[in-house]
């Protein structure tokens, strides 16, 4: 059996990898708007979202990977009951840093494991991140420094680099805001008998 993680995601590879975990990256080829918009229709809430799409990643990877174990996981923004998804552009992320600027937002991060179709194990956490006032020219230079890496996460940072500076204070699992709940994960994994 091989461990598989359906995600082209640089930071949850790199968790795996510096967890010592060995494993295959196929990233799932799906329409995430196009999954979650019969959910946001029913009510679903961002977390719920979070879930559903780090089910819909794992299980669709699995079916193309018999018998092997499948990682999928996502997180969705939410700011006062509101979904935050990538920005698709530089104007889009400029216009979300300074919605999030001295704010309080929800960073619900959800990762699911898949065999054959079928959902073996899933968990869900929530960060609460507290962004400091920045100004519209700090918004500039940071999204100068940072490049396209800001159109490659939800809340338009990377914790573990200069996204950092955004904030005054963080609540939660230091490797969920990063994009993989993986303590939790490595438990399972043991109890699967993939790990010691």
């Amino acid at each position: 059996m091989t461990l598989v993680l359906a995600s082209a995601s640089s930071a949850r590879r790199s968790l795996l990898e510096n967890a010592g975990l060995t494993f295959e990256i196929v990233p799932a080829e799906i329409d995430e708007r196009a999954a979650e918009a019969p959910l946001i229709e029913t009510g679903a809430t961002p977390e719920d979202l979070a879930t559903a799409l780090a089910m819909v990643k794992a299980v669709s990877v699995s079916e193309t990977r018999p018998g092997d174990l499948i990682i999928g996981a996502d997180q969705m923004l939410e700011l006062d009951g509101e979904r935050m998804t990538k920005p698709k552009d530089m104007d889009a992320a400029r216009h979300q840093l300074l919605r999030l600027s001295g704010k309080t937002h929800q960073l619900h991060s959800a990762v699911v494991c898949a065999r054959e179709g079928t959902i073996l194990w899933q968990h869900s956490e929530t960060a609460r991140m507290t962004m400091r006032r920045v100004t519209p020219q700090f918004v500039g230079r940071y999204l100068a420094a940072v490049g396209n890496d800001a159109l490659k996460s939800v809340g338009v940072y990377q914790l573990e680099g200069r996204g950092i500076q955004l904030f005054e204070a963080v609540e939660g699992d230091f490797f969920g805001i990063l994009g993989l709940p993986l303590i939790p994960l490595l438990a399972f994994l043991r109890s699967e008998g993939l790990l010691e």
